[in-house]
Parts: structure tokens; sequence; C-alpha cells
């Protein structure tokens, strides 16, 4: 880590319906269960996903079971703004509005029409009208934060020189928001973050350093256009001989000491802390 203050916030991201479009944010609230505020609290699944751990989000976010931006890249190209004070949702794409709903039963069923209208008449639309896949519905209260990834949920952070780095052996600007991460520094050596141990103090909020991120197809597509137009993956693990396609970090703030999720995310969820953009990060 370089010295005092040359490291700080550079971006910060919130993805309120996992796999759409994130939002960009001047500063993230972070609850005690190590996910941010109104991050990845809504998701679209497939009809045949049935089972409460395909639903709830809970345990783990299984790809397979719902729209996922690594099967469905042109999601990318869709515009999405979500008010989390009145629970509403608008999507748009270039400057025609698909849909602008609260998240009622009405409006739920206007949301998901709008959004399999779109999905079928994209490039893959074929892989919606797989047996089993429709009617998709929308699920999540819009306030809990629970589709990620990760079963236990984290922070995940990146930096802008590991993206440049990335870019170059690409011979391409790389779009920070391929990678979904809430939170994006500058001034550190590109994949440092990848090789920090113990502790990250980011503005206000003390985490403790994770795992690494595996990436996937999602990466490929571009942010702007839904096309993929990248070789991420490979690029990783060839110019830089990753054993696999690995960038960026996942943090849980200090203090945490819960093993699942269970309630966690709601409204009465204690909150950690606030970042954002401008704060320094330094090694703990």
């Amino acid at each position: 880590m370089p010295h005092r203050a040359t490291a700080r916030v550079v971006a910060l991201y919130r993805h309120p319906v996992k796999s759409f479009t994130p939002q960009s944010c001047d500063s993230l609230t972070v609850q005690a269960d190590g996910r941010i505020a109104g991050d990845r609290v809504l998701a679209f699944r497939f009809a045949d996903a049935t089972q409460p751990e395909d639903r709830d989000g809970l345990d783990r976010w299984a790809k397979s079971k719902g729209l996922a931006l690594q099967e469905f890249p042109s999601l990318a190209a869709l515009r999405l703004d979500y008010d989390d004070e009145a629970l509403r949702v608008r999507i748009s794409r270039d400057d025609a509005v698909l849909v602008d709903a609260g998240l009622d039963d009405a409006g739920r069923a206007e949301i998901e029409s709008a959004v399999t209208d779109y999905v079928l008449a994209s490039p893959e639309g074929r892989r919606l009208q797989r047996p089993g896949r429709l009617p998709l519905s929308l699920l999540g209260d819009g306030i809990a934060s629970r589709f990620q990834d990760q079963a236990r949920g984290y922070v995940t952070l990146h930096s802008r020189e590991s993206v440049a780095a990335l870019g170059g052996a690409l011979g391409q600007e790389v779009d920070d928001r391929r990678f979904r991460s809430n939170v994006v520094i500058e001034g550190v050596g590109a994949w440092d973050e990848l090789e920090w141990q113990g502790r990250l103090r980011i503005g206000e909020v003390t985490f403790t350093l994770e795992g690494t991120l595996a990436r996937c197809l999602a990466t490929h597509a571009n942010p702007d256009t839904g096309i993929r137009d990248a070789k991420v993956l490979t690029t990783l693990t060839t110019a830089f001989d990753q054993p696999e396609p690995t960038l960026g970090r996942m943090l849980l703030p200090v203090g945490d000491s819960s093993g699942r999720v269970g309630d966690a995310g709601s409204a009465d969820s204690p909150v950690s802390g606030v970042i954002r953009v401008g704060d320094e990060v330094l090694l703990a």
C-alpha cells in the first residue's frame, strides 16, 4: 500500500437488480452483515427454480436458476434506475423506456413482462425459451440485500491500475463496470490488492481482507452495448499467468461474526458505516 492519502476511492457502485445496470453512487452504506445496503435486492428467477434455496437468495445466488449476465449479456445494454424509497424500478434502452413500475403485484407483473419481451427479442432469446425458464419471476422485497454470488455476501473491490493493466494486454480500454465491484480504488500498483493481507480501512470503515474474485463470462459483456467484445478470462490466465481468471477482492466489515445471513440485510440491520468517493484507503 502506498504512502498515506495516495490510495483513494474513485468510484462506488451498487447493483439493485442482480445482473442489471450498476448505479454509480457518491456513498455506500456498509451493513454489519457484510453487504451494501440496496445492493442485489431484486433478481429474476426461472419458473423451475421452485426450491426455497433457489428463491430466497440467502444461501447463494445460483446463476443457472435465473437471469445472469454471463448467459444473457444483452442485459448490460439496459439502463436501470431504482428508487429504494418509493420501491420503484425504471428500465430503459437508449432513449426508450421499457417499464417504470413499483413492486406491488401489478408493478412486478409489468416489470416481468417488459424484461421477458426484451430478452426474447435479444440475441440470447432462444436461451430463455428453454424448458422450465418461463415465466420469469421478479424476486426480493427491494430492501434486503441477498442475491450475491457468494453465500456469505461481501463488499467487493478492485483497483483502476489492475483494470488498466488488463486493458493494456487486451489492447483496448476496459470499463470498471464490467467487474461489478462495489468499490473502485486508485493509487496502488496493478494487482497489489490480490496480495494484501490483514485489514483494510476505507474512510470510517475497517474491513478484513477475504478471498480474491474469480471472474466469469459476465466480464466479456460491454457495459454499454451488451456485446461480448473483450476476452477477459483468457487474457487474465495467459497474459498474467493466473491459475484462474482473477480480479479484485472480497471484504467483510470488522466486528461481523455471523456465519449465515439469516435476516441480515433487512431495513433493521445494524449499520457498520459509510464509505464515500474520495475516502482514503489504507492497510490497517
